[in-house]
C-alpha cells in the first residue's frame, strides 16, 4: 500500500507540474507567470527583478542576488496582461519600459527593452543571475570564482590561468546564442534576427556574455563603455529571449513575429521597415565580406557573397552603408530606407593595396595569424600560456608571421626590430605602412629605418577603455604612412626598428600599446 500511494504521489506531483495552468497570478507583492509547460517566473511588482525561475519545480534563480535590468531598477510600475494566450509583464521607469513576455506552452522569457536614456549604472545590459548549483557548467575563460585579483577588479587567476568576464565575450555578427547548462536543464540568451539594432559597436564589437562567480550570471549587454568606438543609442532593444531548456542549445531561428501585434514602446514591426539590396565590387579574394548600416538610431549587417547582399528588415531612415573586407573599412555610400520598400546600392572596395615589396599581415582589420593572435580573446597578455611577447627581431624571408607580436606595449615588447636584406633595386625613395586596429593610452607607431628616425604621428583617437587586456582587439582601424627618403635604405643588410610612444604612461600591459593589422614596404 505504502509503495502504490509514493507511486501515486509522484505521478500526482510529475503532472501536477507538466500541466500546470497557464496564466498570471498574484502572490504578495509579486507577479507570477506560468508558462503551462514547466517554467514558472516570479517577478517582484514593486521593482521588477525576477526573484524566482522554477524549471520542473527546481530552483533556477539564485536566492541572495535577482535577475534583473542592469544593476535593478530600484523601483518602477510593475502591471501585467493576459490575451491570446500571452502574457506581458510591463515595467516601467521614467526612462526604462522593459517587457518580460510568455506565450503559453514555451519555456521561453521573450524580452524586449525601451530606453530613452541610458541607466545611471552607465550600461544598460540584462543581467540572468542564477543558481550556480543548478547551472555550474559556463565558460571556463569567464569562470572567476575564488579567483585572485591580476588586473582591477574584472581579471583574476584562478588555477594557474587567467581570467575574467570578458574573455566570454563574442562578436555580435556571430553572438546570436550563449547560456549556461546543468543536469537536465539549460539557460541560454538569444539574439535573433535584428535584436542588435540598438545597440552600439557594429558586427565585430563584443561584449560580456557570462561570469562564473558565486552566482552564474548570463548577460545581454545592450550598451557598455567596453572599448566602444561609437555613441550609446536608445529606443527598442530586442527582441531578446531568456530560454530554458533540458539542456540543448536552442535554435538562433526564434520566432518572434507576435510582438508586432504586441503595441510595445518603441517597437517598429515589419510592416514599418524596408530592405536593401546591392552589390560590390573591388575586395580581396579570401576575405569575408560584410555590409554594414548604420545611423544614429540604429544598426545593421549583412554578410556578403558573390558580390551581392540583402539587409535584414530595417526601420525607416538615411544609412551610411559600409563595405568591411575582413574587419577594414574599404568603401561606403548613403541609402535611405522607407517602410514597405526596397532600396539598391552598389559598393566598390578603396583600400589601398599597392605592390609591396615586402609584407607582415594580411591587410583585413585584425591581427590573425599574429603572434598570440589565437590566444588573446581568451585570456591575460600575462598567461603562461601566451608565447613569448619579446622584444621580438623579425627577419624578412625566413621568419613566419605567426612570430610577429600581435599587440606591442611600451613597458613590454618595446622594440620590435625588422631585418630585411635588400637589392639595389629595391632602394630608393619608399613607404614603410604600418596598420592597427587598437590604441590604449595613446599607444602609437615611430618608427627608425637604418639612422634615419621618421617624424612621430599624431595621437590616434581616444577610447577611454581597456582593449587588448580585456580580450579584443576592434578598436578603430588605424594607417600610419611613413615616407622613407632616397639615401636611407641601402643594398644589403637593413634594420627597422618600430616602437611605442606615447604622451601617457602605464606598467607592464596596462602601459601604451596598439594591435598590429599589418606592416608593408613599397
Amino acid at each position: 500500500m505504502a509503495l502504490i500511494l509514493s507511486w501515486i504521489l509522484s505521478f500526482v506531483l510529475y503532472f501536477g507540474v507538466a500541466f500546470a495552468a497557464f496564466g498570471v497570478t498574484t502572490s504578495g507583492n509579486s507577479f507570477v507567470v506560468d508558462s503551462g509547460a514547466g517554467l514558472v517566473t516570479t517577478i517582484n511588482n514593486a521593482n521588477g527583478d525576477i526573484t524566482s525561475l522554477k524549471f520542473n519545480g527546481k530552483e533556477l534563480q539564485d536566492q541572495t542576488k535577482f535577475t534583473q535590468l542592469s544593476s535593478g531598477l530600484g523601483s518602477a510600475t510593475v502591471t501585467s496582461s493576459v490575451n491570446n494566450n500571452i502574457a506581458v509583464i510591463t515595467i516601467r521607469t521614467s526612462t526604462i519600459t522593459h517587457y518580460y513576455i510568455v506565450r503559453s506552452g514555451t519555456n521561453t522569457l521573450f524580452i524586449g527593452t525601451f530606453a530613452s536614456a541610458e541607466p545611471d549604472v552607465g550600461e544598460l545590459r540584462f543581467i540572468a543571475r542564477l543558481s550556480k548549483s543548478a547551472l555550474p557548467n559556463g565558460p571556463v575563460a569567464s569562470e572567476v570564482n575564488n579567483g585572485q585579483s591580476v588586473e582591477g577588479s574584472d581579471v583574476f587567476m584562478v588555477n594557474g590561468q587567467t581570467r575574467s568576464k570578458f574573455y566570454s565575450s563574442v562578436r555580435f555578427i556571430e553572438d546570436q546564442v550563449h547560456g549556461v547548462t546543468g543536469s537536465g536543464v539549460g539557460a541560454f540568451i538569444i539574439i535573433p534576427g535584428t535584436g542588435y539594432e540598438s545597440s552600439s559597436g557594429g558586427p565585430f564589437f563584443r561584449d560580456i556574455d557570462n561570469q562564473g562567480s558565486a552566482q552564474q550570471e548570463v548577460y545581454f549587454y545592450m550598451n557598455s563603455g567596453h572599448e566602444q568606438t561609437e555613441s550609446d543609442r536608445t529606443g527598442f532593444f530586442g527582441p531578446y529571449a531568456l530560454a530554458i531548456t533540458n539542456g540543448a542549445t536552442p535554435s538562433a531561428n526564434l520566432d518572434t513575429s507576435f510582438f508586432d501585434n504586441l503595441g510595445l514602446q518603441g517597437y517598429v514591426p515589419a510592416s514599418g521597415r524596408g530592405t536593401v539590396r546591392g552589390t560590390y565590387t573591388g575586395t580581396l579574394s579570401g576575405l569575408p565580406v560584410t555590409v554594414v548600416f548604420k545611423n544614429t538610431a540604429a544598426q545593421y549587417w549583412a554578410t556578403g557573397s558573390g558580390g551581392s547582399f540583402t539587409s535584414p528588415l530595417m526601420k525607416p531612415g538615411t544609412y551610411t552603408a559600409t563595405l568591411f573586407e575582413g574587419e577594414l573599412e574599404s568603401g561606403t555610400a548613403s541609402v535611405s530606407v522607407s517602410a514597405g520598400g526596397s532600396a539598391s546600392i552598389s559598393l566598390r572596395s578603396t583600400v589601398s593595396r599597392p605592390s609591396t615589396i615586402w609584407s607582415i599581415g594580411t591587410v583585413d582589420g585584425t591581427p590573425a595569424g599574429l603572434l598570440n593572435a589565437d590566444k588573446i580573446e581568451r585570456m591575460h597578455p600575462s598567461d603562461t600560456r601566451m608565447s613569448s611577447w619579446g622584444p621580438v627581431t623579425f627577419t624578412i624571408g625566413s621568419s613566419s608571421a605567426s612570430q610577429f607580436p600581435m599587440a606591442q606595449f611600451k613597458d613590454v615588447n618595446n622594440p620590435t626590430t625588422i631585418r630585411w636584406t635588400a637589392s639595389s633595386s629595391q632602394i630608393g625613395a619608399r613607404t614603410l605602412r604600418i596598420r592597427t586596429t587598437e590604441a590604449f593610452a595613446g599607444g602609437r607607431p615611430q618608427v627608425t629605418i637604418n639612422s634615419f628616425t621618421a617624424p612621430a604621428p599624431g595621437a590616434p583617437t581616444k577610447i577611454d577603455s581597456r582593449g587588448v587586456t580585456r580580450g579584443t582587439w576592434r578598436g578603430i582601424n588605424q594607417l600610419y604612412d611613413f615616407a622613407i627618403p632616397s639615401g636611407v635604405l641601402v643594398a644589403g643588410s637593413n634594420t627597422i626598428q618600430i616602437n611605442v610612444i606615447s604622451g601617457s604612461s602605464g606598467d607592464q600591459f596596462l602601459s601604451p600599446n596598439f594591435v598590429y593589422d599589418s606592416v608593408e614596404l613599397f
